[in-house]
């Protein structure tokens, strides 16, 4: 039965079994008001129906009730939704295109830890139907009073991602305009957050470190040191394979094809790899298959594991799905940089720096960039844009040393990456 209030009402009438009414007020005239309850938002919704003819009141509320006890049904809020439930819906969304394929894990958490700032700085009880295009046009100053240090590269991606979430609502009929108005932000090329990457000095401590951070009498609880090893062995592989750190986190059993022994050009006994990249874990939605150096750390991790179940994760932890939890990627990855003295917060050096690395070294030893593209699974343009520049960075400060860089027998990448 829908609920009373003290404004002194006449000509009343009940509809749907008393899901709402239709009256009359001594304000409004001769003119019929719709009322109806809405238990979950503890309010009334109320409208003129703009007739003074019975019939034709009952009939307009009839219809009106029916369209909001269906938007309810669908789980819509009539008075509007808050900004929190406005995010988490689109978010559930945004899952249904993990689920199908569109789009990775890895991106579906980039892009709640991006809403959150947006949630953080206007309020998450805000109401969605209160936000207008120009709400947030000086975004790059609101983030920067909180964090002073975020950059205009991360600033643009925000904007990115919450124009995706409010083009969304509008076609949901949740907000009323399709995307918000931003500052223009003129950002260089140059200016683009390439991640940092080691030196050949900084890869040698590195791989010197690793061995002794997984040394029994460095780390005797045998379950942190299976995780050291696990650690040691993806830092390996990734310098190796030059995969995405999503992809290699994904990585299944089922998706090494092959491992066997080769000889090199130097008649070097190497082992390699042949793995095959499945296109719902890749950032390009793009599967593809690589050979590539680093089979004997695939060997390594087998040899540590009881049974290898084709469909677990090579880089198995103890989430429900068998992925390591972030905080143990960052725990490791703080223990290294700060074993080998590496100031990588500042140089923005992470688990993806060793994609670069290995790029850069193949880029370095002369290997076509067009092989190197299909490998890594990028453009040949992504490739000269960005390393073969980078590289001549690093060329121009190799000249200056006193040192024979040259006596590192660049094309025997063996050298480099084995340990």
């Amino acid at each position: 039965m829908a609920r009373t209030t003290n404004v002194k009402i006449s000509d009343q009438h009940s509809i749907l079994d008393g899901e709402a009414l239709i009256y009359r007020v001594p304000l409004s005239g001769d003119v019929y008001q719709f009322r109806i309850y809405l238990k979950d938002e503890q309010k009334h919704y109320r409208k003129s129906l703009r007739t003074r003819d019975l019939d034709s009141a009952l009939a307009k509320a009839k219809n009106l009730a029916l369209e909001i006890l269906g938007k309810k049904e669908a789980g819509k809020k009539i008075f509007g939704l808050t900004l929190r439930e406005l995010v988490d819906q689109y978010v559930a969304f945004r899952k249904r295109e993990v689920d199908g394929g569109i789009i990775t894990a890895g991106r579906l958490v980039t892009i709640k830890s991006q809403l959150n700032h947006l949630l953080a700085v206007k309020g998450e009880q805000l109401k969605a139907s209160e936000l207008d295009k120009n709400t947030l046009f000086y975004w790059r100053l609101i983030r920067r009073e909180s964090h002073p240090e975020v950059k205009d590269v991360t600033i643009r991606n925000e904007t990115a991602t919450i124009n995706a979430l409010c083009k969304w609502a509008y076609r949901e009929g949740l907000i009323h305009f399709p995307e918000f108005d931003f500052e223009v932000l003129k950002i260089k090329k140059d200016d683009v957050g390439r991640r940092d990457t080691f030196t050949l000095e900084e890869w040698d401590v590195l791989v010197r470190f690793n061995r002794s951070y997984m040394a029994k009498k460095n780390c005797p609880d045998p379950v942190e040191r299976n995780e050291r090893a696990l650690m040691r062995d993806f830092v390996l592989i990734s310098a190796n394979t030059g995969m995405r750190v999503g992809e290699l986190r994904q990585l299944i059993w089922a998706d090494i094809e092959k491992i066997w022994t080769e000889r090199d050009e130097a008649n070097n006994t190497i082992t390699l790899v042949q793995i095959n990249i499945r296109a719902e874990t890749s950032k390009v939605r793009s599967s593809r298959s690589i050979i590539t150096r680093g089979g004997e750390y695939f060997n390594r991790i087998r040899e540590r594991l009881d049974v290898v179940d084709p469909k677990a994760r090579v880089f198995a932890g103890s989430e429900k799905n068998g992925g390591i939890p972030a905080r143990i990627w960052q725990k490791h990855w703080r223990n290294m940089m700060e074993a080998i003295g590496l100031d990588y917060k500042d140089r923005n050096v992470t688990w993806y720096s060793l994609r670069h690395f290995c790029i850069t070294m193949r880029v370095r030893s002369g290997v076509d960039i067009i092989d190197i593209a299909k490998q890594a699974g990028t453009s040949v343009g992504h490739i000269e844009n960005t390393y073969l520049k980078y590289t001549d960075d690093m060329k121009i400060s190799a000249a200056k040393k006193t040192i024979n860089v040259s006596s590192r027998n660049m094309n025997d990448l063996d050298k480099i990456f084995k340990e």
